[in-house]
């Protein structure tokens, strides 16, 4: 008992300070992230204070730069793993204190990573869901509710079109550039966060991807790294897809960790925008969805919609499949789409990346009670 008392002793001394800090907050953050799984209530108090602030002052410290510093990092892998192996190898043919030094290192690293999606995201997956958020009833959804929510949708989306521009290949024309589109996302933020008191209110920006076409084979139009605190867009999506997305992206970066309301939170803050452009895309986004539902439920039903569609709709969604296609089937896609699966599903989602499409569910009830 003397001889491990006395190992242990000498484990903390040569324990780089750094990584003792690390090391504790990590034991923390997982006694944190236990409380999140066992108290909803808990979840929601933190997601909404102390997370909130973390996200937002994350947040504003990776604002100072133009570029995405997750994408950077992610430039910088093979770099960062030639070195590690390299000091692994070092220490492996050095004194054990240094190996020791090394493997602690390494795991302090993990800690730290660990603490950061605990501190900073992990109670959003936790807390209170989002339809009684905002006081709505999530039941069964019907063919006939979903083709009601279509038509109230495409109701919208009529009284836009004429204000919008549309390219000869069909696509629509956002009027901004990619900051400008910004600079209106966090003004319909704004006014939602006084609507919707689980919303923080700050302002942030949103990145765009670098390397967006070649990230476009994996299926990811934007991404939020809490580890960063930065809402990431792919710019090489469609424009009609980018206020959406970038919406979806915002409300990660505040809390609404679920994919399903995420997508409807983006919905709910596009609708709020003073821009038409920025309506649409959320109207547009949300059509497509609750059409595409309404297919699988009751075909003959989504047909007698579409023939009532404007052309301009159906010209829009056309150009989407058309440049979609060279993307649609590989390889990289697969792989990203199985792991990004079984992550939602760890963190509670049981339904795995099929959870970005119930937000169909949260459109039905809400259109319910307008």
């Amino acid at each position: 008992m003397d001889r491990i008392k006395k190992y242990f002793r000498k484990a903390i001394e040569i324990t780089p300070l750094w990584a003792k800090i690390s090391l504790c907050l990590g034991v923390f953050s997982a006694l944190m992230y236990l409380i999140f799984i066992l108290s909803p209530t808990f979840s929601d108090f933190f997601n909404r204070y102390p997370a909130a602030f973390l996200r937002a002052l994350l947040a504003k410290i990776t604002g100072v730069f133009p570029f995405s510093v997750a994408e950077t990092a992610i430039f910088m892998i093979p770099i960062i793993l030639t070195a590690v192996i390299i000091k692994i190898v070092k220490a492996a043919k050095g004194p054990l204190r240094e190996t020791f030094k090394m493997f602690v290192s390494m795991l302090a690293v993990l800690a730290l990573f660990f603490s950061s999606f605990s501190l900073l995201f992990a109670s959003g997956y936790r807390g209170t869901t989002l339809d009684k958020k905002l006081g709505l009833e999530r039941t069964a959804v019907s063919s006939s509710d979903l083709d009601s929510t279509a038509r109230i949708l495409w109701g919208e989306l009529k009284a836009l079109i004429p204000e919008l521009k549309y390219a000869p290949s069909g696509s629509s024309l956002m009027p901004h550039s990619f900051f400008e589109m910004n600079d209106e996302l966090q003004s319909a933020y704004g006014k939602a966060s006084k609507k919707y008191d689980f919303l923080p209110s700050f302002k942030s920006k949103v990145k765009p991807i670098i390397l967006s076409e070649p990230m476009t084979y994996t299926h990811i139009s934007g991404i939020y790294t809490f580890f960063t605190g930065e809402s990431n867009v792919n710019t090489n999506f469609p424009d009609y897809t980018l206020p959406y997305t970038a919406a979806h992206e915002l409300a990660h970066q505040r809390g609404i960790a679920r994919e399903d309301e995420a997508n409807f939170v983006a919905f709910l803050v596009c609708i709020e925008s003073d821009d038409a452009y920025i309506r649409y895309s959320g109207y547009m986004n949300l059509f497509e969805y609750v059409l595409s539902a309404l297919y699988s439920a009751d075909s003959k039903a989504y047909y007698a919609l579409i023939n009532e569609v404007d052309n301009a709709l159906i010209g829009e969604i056309a150009a989407y499949n058309a440049f979609f296609e060279k993307y649609r089937d590989n390889v990289v896609a697969a792989v990203r789409g199985s792991m990004n699966d079984n992550y939602l599903q760890s963190q509670g989602q049981s339904a795995g990346s099929r959870s970005y499409g119930m937000v169909v569910d949260l459109a039905v009830a809400y259109y319910k009670t307008r």
